[in-house]
């Protein structure tokens, strides 16, 4: 098995029977915000995206590159379909002129005809609606001598279903850096914005390590971020300034965390680079010596800037423009929505604010309605300041997910009172009736919180309130708090208090 990066969370994997090109990722995404690093521009696209089978693990830019599908990608390639519960990546690729689906099952193991012969396949598809815009996915291929795990920037709550199917995995991709606008955007005093950024960036490598140890294979390809910021007023989120509350943190400060804790199966892939792996036996060459990219990341940004300052200039110059106000095609967008969720706006709550230019837009969750503010009512305990262009613009475009556009840009500013609120970002996730009407139906369901563990002394429920994960695996203790490792939630174990959003209590008893 060949496997080459193609940046960020893209691979190409050649084997005997045929070709599987993983989320290639080229066009800034997120409104110009992101672009790939290292630069990837450079590769041979042609020769990349001619193709058996095509994987794209969810909708989330960085891994639906629609321009570059459109325009590089052979479209007779057999796409491995994710088992999702609403049809979205589909309707998109079916749009760009892909027509050959294989639709998977969720975590069985399928066999597929390429024209070399057969592969076996399996793809862990995560359904809640906190995954990725409505799902996400990782892909197990086997050529029967390699067995590849790429995890990408999914979650999986459960790897037995991956050795059960699979036995030893040979070479594990997997995201290790953020991949989020917390704690950057927030109005929060600097120290304490340093000191979140501090532990959002540990968890997140403790959480890679986490699965490195889960997986437990041979080698280790530290993947799916981070992205490179361009902007210029976007480049403090870069870590090359040795911010110890970067949450951005790249590939060289991983494979040193791997080392640190004794694992020195961790392999630097660039793009271009190429693994050849045989079983156990790897062997990797580079295009070129990534100390050209390492030694000098400040520098290697500034030119990745300079050469890629009209790309990004012609992404600001397509976002929508105009005068007048927002509320009434906020109220016609949002209401209906509000309308079919019962559930999730009263897990919201109260009214949020959205300050939009010299505008204020009230979502008044409690009362299903979008209006303007009422004359004293004061600051909202939730709320967001966007320029109206981000607005007009997803408006435009009918775009279903504000966080998957807006959010990711980081081109915005919020405040809250209290905790995180996952019901209001799963809103913002879920605008079309599909979508929402999923949701609200997830969050209704009764999940089974019976099974017992027990960590540090202390007994609690095995499966974490928040998505599942096995707290035996991913779980913390620290003092009286529980950490789920998984996604950062945490908890007040003598009271089960959910300490990071409103419910998610958690069972606990001290031993």
């Amino acid at each position: 098995m060949q496997i080459t990066s193609v940046g960020h969370a893209g691979f190409h994997i050649r084997t005997a029977a045929g070709s599987i090109l993983c989320d290639p990722w080229v066009n800034p995404a997120y409104f110009a915000s992101w672009v790939p690093f290292p630069d990837n521009t450079q590769l041979d696209w042609a020769e990349l995206g001619n193709c058996d089978f095509l994987y794209v693990s969810h909708l989330h830019r960085d891994h639906f590159d629609a321009k570059h599908l459109a325009e590089h990608v052979n479209k007779d390639a057999t796409v491995l379909l994710p088992d999702y519960p609403v049809p979205d990546l589909r309707r998109e690729l079916e749009k760009l002129g892909f027509h050959r689906f294989v639709e998977t099952e969720d975590s069985v193991k399928h066999t597929v005809t390429g024209p070399g012969g057969e592969l076996d396949i399996m793809i862990i598809a995560l359904r809640a609606p906190a995954d990725g815009p409505i799902g996400d996915s990782g892909l197990v291929v086997s050529d029967g001598e390699t067995v590849c795990f790429n995890m990408n920037d999914a979650r999986p709550v459960d790897m037995d279903v991956l050795h059960d199917a699979f036995g030893h995995v040979d070479i594990h991709l997997l995201q290790y850096s953020g991949a989020i606008w917390y704690p950057m955007v927030y109005d929060i005093p600097s120290r304490t914005k340093s000191n979140f950024g501090k532990q959002k960036r540990q968890r997140g490598m403790d959480r890679a390590r986490s699965y490195i140890e889960q997986v437990g294979a041979t080698w280790v390809v530290p993947s799916a971020g981070p992205p490179v910021f361009l902007d210029p007023e976007l480049r403090y989120l870069n870590d090359d300034r040795g911010d110890e509350g970067n949450i951005f943190p790249d590939q060289m400060v991983f494979l040193e965390q791997m080392e640190i804790h004794g694992n020195e199966g961790g392999i630097l892939m660039i793009p271009g680079s190429v693994a050849d792996v045989r079983g156990k036996e790897l062997s990797l060459t580079h295009p070129f010596d990534p100390a050209e990219i390492y030694a000098d990341k400040a520098g290697y940004i500034e030119r990745m800037a300079e050469r890629l300052a009209p790309v990004l200039e012609a992404e600001k110059a397509s976002w929508a423009t105009g005068d007048g106000s927002l509320l009434e095609p906020l109220r016609k967008l949002f209401e209906p929505i509000m309308a079919q969720s019962d559930l999730i706006c009263d897990g919201i709550g109260y009214p949020v604010g959205l300050v939009i230019g010299d505008e204020t837009v009230v979502l008044d969750f409690p009362k299903r309605a979008v209006r303007a503010p009422i004359e004293g009512e004061g600051k909202y305990r939730y709320g967001f300041r966007i320029a109206p262009e981000l607005v007009r613009t997803v408006l435009r475009d009918n775009e279903p997910d504000w966080v998957n556009t807006i959010f990711l840009s980081t081109r915005f500013q919020a405040w809250r009172i209290g905790g995180y609120n996952e019901f209001l970002y799963t809103f913002f996730k879920c605008l079309t009736d599909e979508r929402i009407a999923y949701a609200d139906g997830w969050f209704a369901e009764a999940h089974d919180d019976s099974a017992s563990t027990e960590l540090a002394g202390w007994e609690v429920q095995r499966r974490c309130p928040h998505l599942k994960a096995d707290l035996s695996k991913f779980g913390v203790v620290e003092g009286n708090t529980l950490t789920c490792n998984l996604h950062g939630w945490q908890w007040d174990l003598e009271s089960g208090r959910c300490k990071t959003s409103k419910g998610h209590e958690l069972r606990s008893r001290k031993l």
